[in-house]
Parts: structure tokens; sequence; C-alpha cells
């Protein structure tokens, strides 16, 4: 393991680098997203219920890998070039974003009707009842769920290893064929992930608590 470390430690860090700048674009703009499609399915107008569930349905039942593959395989051949990181955090992106509508739209189905109600009365708008009254509730209800969320976009940031992303997986694929130490190559690169997932693990239970009182 010291080896790997000593010999490797720049295409560690680079990976970490990769890996850390994929899911935090993917975290920002998956719940972004999450959110409209989630708001899409609690609308009045029947046309947006379907467009909202058509959008989860499909990207949350289509295997990561395939999206990021779409991106990376058949979008340079149609539209335009990207490269895999770009690809890749895509597909993370839009797969994440499936699983946060439905989280999100469960939290937002949990606040009380009456709210939304009372806040049209008052003379909002729905998208000021929804934005300044509805959706900080829900999201204080959904914090658990949303975390572990946020931790399974971090761990499938390694789908980025598939289409040549340059993050911790891909650079353990390559510092394992390079060194033939697979099992420390991978043991490092697992500890790597710990080191990303703990502390969040660790901060939404922190939230989580604080949000309770």
């Amino acid at each position: 393991m010291e080896y790997i470390l000593t010999h490797y430690w720049s295409e560690l860090i680079q990976g970490l680098g990769y890996t850390l700048l994929s899911s935090v674009i993917a975290l920002v703009f998956s719940t972004i997203i999450g959110t409209m499609f989630a708001i899409f399915e609690v609308l009045p107008s029947r046309t947006m219920r379907i467009i909202g569930r058509v959008y989860i349905e499909i990207f949350r039942n289509i295997p990561l890998l395939v999206i990021a593959m779409f991106f990376y395989v058949i979008i340079p051949m149609y539209v335009a070039k990207i490269d895999g990181f770009t690809a890749g955090t895509i597909g993370l992106t839009i797969y994440t974003s499936s699983f946060i509508a439905e989280t999100v739209r469960a939290g937002i189905q949990s606040v009380d009707p009456g709210q939304m109600e009372g806040a049209r009365a008052n003379g909002m708008t729905y998208w000021q009842a929804m934005s300044k009254i509805v959706l900080p509730q829900a999201f204080k209800i959904i914090i658990p769920p949303l975390g572990n969320q946020f931790i399974n976009l971090v761990k499938n940031s390694s789908v980025l290893a598939f289409v040549a992303g340059f993050d911790l997986m891909y650079q353990a694929n390559s510092i394992a064929s390079l060194s033939l130490d697979t099992i420390n190559s991978y043991v490092v690169v697992g500890v790597f992930y710990l080191i990303i997932t703990l502390p969040l693990s660790y901060y939404m239970r922190h939230l989580e608590k604080k949000l309770a009182n």
C-alpha cells in the first residue's frame, strides 16, 4: 500500500480532483433538475405531471452506465464532441436527478396541503407559495433520504472510469495495471472514497438532528 501511495500519489490526487469536481457539478444540477421535475409531478396541469412522471420513470430505470455511454458514444457521433469527463458527469446528473425528483416529490406531498391553500389565500402565486412555503418544509423533511442520494452520487461517480473520465476508479484501474498490485490499488482508492463519503454522511446526520430541534 505504501508503494502505491508514494509512487502514484499524483495520479491519485488527480483522480480525487476529478471525482470531487464531477460529484459537485452533478450534485448541484441534479438537485435543481430533480426539484423541477418533482414540482412538475404535483402541478395542477395533467400534461406537466405526465412530463415529470415520464422523465423520472425513464431515467430511474435505465442503468447509469448506459446513460453515460450514450453521451460518450452516441452524442459525439451525431451531435457534438464531448470528452469522457463531461459525458460521465452529464449521465450522473441525469440519473441522480430522477431519484432526487422522487425524494423531493414525496417531501412536497408530505407537507400539509393547507400550507399551500393558506399561502394562496394570502395573495401568493402558486410559484411563490411553492418556493417560499412548501419547498423549505419539504426539504427539511427529506434531509435523510436526500443525504443518502448525495452519498450514492459520489459512489456512482466511479462510472467515469468506463468513459475515460480520469476519476479515482479510472486511476485505480490504471495503477493496478502498471504496478501489478491489484489489491492494494483498489484498497487505497477505496480509502479515498471513504475520505469523501464519511464526512458527508456525518454532516447529513448532524444537519438532520439540528433541523429536528
